[in-house]
């Protein structure tokens, strides 16, 4: 299952991701391989308080029983500072880590094939992995187009 824009070819459905660890909000160290066993979805998005990654990440806040019924980790990167991200989760209630990818700035979103240099901003991409860290859905959207999280209930769902 795919959708796809950009650069993000790269990463082929059915193959492995690369690992990263990246701080979260209150600046805990978080390492995707650590997740292993549970499904995982990493949500890039290019900035904390912009409209469409507020709205966006409200939803996955606002939906949390779509991730919950699976058992899925998610995982949101911004290459906002822990400070900002620290704002952003407090003021808008997100339980779920927001991990910032500001330096060196934005080498997780380069590694996944979405940062945008001309911007330096990641794009809006989105990665499924299975419980092995198997990537089995991604998505791209092109600026100033949100996502669909029934998108995600779906992909969550043929995970099983």
């Amino acid at each position: 299952m795919t959708s796809l824009g950009g650069e993000a070819a790269a990463l082929e459905i059915g193959s492995a991701v690369p690992d990263f660890e990246l701080a979260n909000q209150f600046g805990e160290p978080v390492r995707l391989s650590s997740l292993r066993g549970s499904p995982v979805v990493i949500v890039f998005y290019p900035f904390a308080f912009s409209r469409i990654c507020t709205g966006e990440l409200a939803e996955i806040r606002d939906r949390w029983d779509v991730f919950a019924a699976a058992r899925a980790h998610v995982l949101a990167v911004s290459v906002d500072s822990k400070f900002a991200l620290r704002a952003f989760a407090e003021a808008e209630r997100y339980e779920f880590p927001l991990l910032a990818d500001f330096w060196p700035h934005g080498e997780v979103a380069r590694r996944y094939g979405i940062f945008d240099e001309a911007s330096g901003m990641a794009r809006r991409g989105t990665f499924i992995l299975d419980r092995e860290g198997i990537l089995r859905f991604r998505v791209v959207n092109p600026a100033g187009a949100a996502r669909d999280l029934d998108a995600y209930s779906s992909a969550l769902a043929e995970i099983g």
